[in-house]
């Protein structure tokens, strides 16, 4: 029996996707934003594609604050935008 593939829904696009091809933005339990490339971080997460118009998207139609519930500042953004391009994994 194959292996069930966890899909979740881009933000941006807002197509169902394979989780593991999918960012997720986590909100820590501290209230601190960032990117979680392995979806290992403790907190409450969303989830974008890997591509920066998806994460403009996000931004304009303010998907991510309504999933976080909490305010999303430009320099976050920024520095989402930021971490995308770098493909930065970070210790997650």
């Amino acid at each position: 029996m194959p292996k069930k593939i966890p899909m979740r829904q881009c933000l941006g696009c807002r197509e169902m996707k394979p989780k593991n091809t999918l960012i997720r933005v986590v909100r820590s339990p501290e209230g601190e934003l960032s990117l979680d490339f392995r979806g290992k971080k403790p907190g409450r997460g969303c989830y974008v594609c890997p591509d920066p118009t998806c994460l403009a998207r996000a931004k304009k139609a303010k998907a991510i604050e309504r999933a976080l519930s909490t305010q999303v500042s430009p320099e976050v953004y920024e520095a989402l935008e930021a971490q995308m391009k770098a493909g930065d994994c970070g210790d997650g």
